[in-house]
């Protein structure tokens, strides 16, 4: 029977609405607790928070605290009790553990070891490092990656200058590499997305790069796990370390991920319950213990079961959600705010390797005639926008980018001057998959009304930083 014109044309129709309300679900944000949060404004009135500080801490996924909020009525201890709740919640734990495992793409063998954050995860990994090893990193490092290796006397830290390419990155890397003493153990650390900048660094060819030449690498995935996936098969890293509370799971957990045989040939991270197999007292009066070989040998004290789980759930969610429409939206924002400070000449932009290198949704930027904390007051009080300003636990990074000397004074997050003087800080704006596009062009109108109408209301330094004058 041949078919009418009528019914031919419907599927085309039916598959042209499947594609728009495919569009409008990856343009739109992903639900996050306190989306809807009103906000008082210094000058009168309330307005909806724009939390553009989210490179510090995410809000938690609607998604996250419902699952969170869904097991907290069976909340009970893990691997310890023989109880209901606590199988149930040890399960939970141990599926968590998998679930991590899955969304970073864990080798056969690798161990997923749970911490308090991606600091925490770092200073685990320091801990293990077997003596002699010489770590290379990068002074454009957070201070999460670039200060824990200091902590061991019998561990050499090569800093490495900032580069200005991705590719003088690597040639930076092999350059040291090749200088070292072959016999070394060697691990090298370095940022998959900058907390400061969020340009993506190259870290499958810096891999590449450190395999060649004998050593490790750990991958600081802090910025990179909310905005990118992140593979560690395919990145072909020996670790990754992340924090939940970056990857909209407040809850205060955090990842450590990779290769297994330095965690095992290690002692603890910690010595305590969990840690341990057995223990038993010796003749002499002593002890003698038998560590686990699990990630459990890492993880003594009873496990933050509701951080784990709050992380398992953010992973499953990006995850479902689909990460290649989550970039492509987020991308879309990041056009947006580069496009509307390109329109305001005052305003400088900080990047390492040029306006046109690929970054998750991070930027940071001074502007001609502010201070950067006096400008993220106002941004707050008169506009209702949260954003970050300071050095961002990367000192030597920001330094460089404003072309400060090594040695200028500064805190993570505290101006050195009152309203109108010169001090070493930058204002950070960051967002992601529960950013609505209404606060990132909020955003942009205020930067252009402050830049070329001036603040509104007088502000005050007090204890190190600028706020309203309540006063005035």
């Amino acid at each position: 029977m041949p078919v009418s014109a009528t019914a031919a044309a419907a599927p085309t129709a039916t598959a042209a609405a499947t594609d728009a309300a495919s569009d409008a679900a990856v343009c739109a944000p992903l639900p996050v607790l306190g989306r809807d949060v009103l906000v008082p404004l210094v000058t009168g009135g309330e307005v909806e928070y724009a939390a553009l500080d989210i490179a510090a801490s995410a809000p938690a996924l609607q998604r996250v605290w419902d699952d969170v909020a869904a097991y907290a009525p069976y909340y009970g201890s893990v691997h310890r009790g023989a109880g209901y709740l606590s199988q149930l919640s040890t399960d939970l734990f141990e599926n968590s553990r998998a679930a991590v495992a899955d969304f970073l793409g864990c080798r056969e063998g690798d161990q997923v070891v749970f911490t308090r954050s991606t600091t925490d995860s770092l200073n685990l990994l320091a801990a293990v490092l077997p003596a002699d090893t010489r770590v290379f990193v990068f002074e454009t490092e957070h201070h999460a990656s670039l200060l824990p290796w200091e902590q061991r006397a019998d561990v050499e830290v090569t800093y490495l200058d900032a580069p200005r390419t991705p590719r003088q990155a690597v040639d930076t890397l092999e350059r040291a590499l090749a200088e070292r003493e072959p016999y070394r153990n060697a691990l090298v650390c370095v940022t998959g997305a900058s907390n400061v900048t969020g340009e993506l660094w190259p870290v499958r060819e810096l891999a590449a790069a450190a395999h060649a030449h004998g050593a490790r690498i750990v991958l600081d995935a802090a910025q990179l796990a909310p905005h990118h996936p992140v593979d560690i098969a395919e990145l072909d890293v020996d670790w990754v370390a992340f924090s939940g509370h970056k990857l909209y799971a407040p809850f205060g957990a955090g990842v450590l991920a990779g290769r297994a045989d330095w965690l095992q040939a290690a002692e603890p991270y910690l010595a305590g319950g969990g840690a341990s197999r057995t223990v038993a007292r010796r003749a002499d009066g002593g002890v003698d213990v038998d560590w686990h070989t699990t990630a459990a040998r890492h993880e003594a004290g009873s496990p933050n079961v509701i951080g784990v789980y709050a992380i398992a759930a953010a992973c499953k969610a990006l995850t479902e959600a689909g990460f290649e429409g989550l970039v492509a939206r987020e991308q879309r924002l990041v056009e947006r705010v580069r496009a509307g400070l390109a329109e305001v000449p005052e305003v400088t932009v900080l990047s390492l390797f040029g306006d046109d290198a690929p970054r998750v949704g991070v930027l940071s930027f001074v502007v001609e005639g502010w201070n950067s904390s006096h400008f993220a007051a106002a941004l707050s009080a008169e506009y209702g926008i949260g954003v970050r300003d300071g050095l961002f636990c990367a000192h030597p990074l920001v330094r460089t980018l404003l072309g400060a000397e090594s040695e200028a004074p500064g805190e993570c997050g505290a101006p050195e001057g009152a309203p109108g003087e010169r001090s070493l800080n930058a204002i950070r704006v960051s967002f992601g998959a529960g950013t609505p596009d209404e606060h990132v062009d909020r955003f942009v109108q205020a930067v252009k009304e402050l830049v070329t109408q001036g603040a509104r209301w007088s502000y005050r330094t007090e204890d190190g930083r600028c706020v309203p004058d309540t006063a005035a």
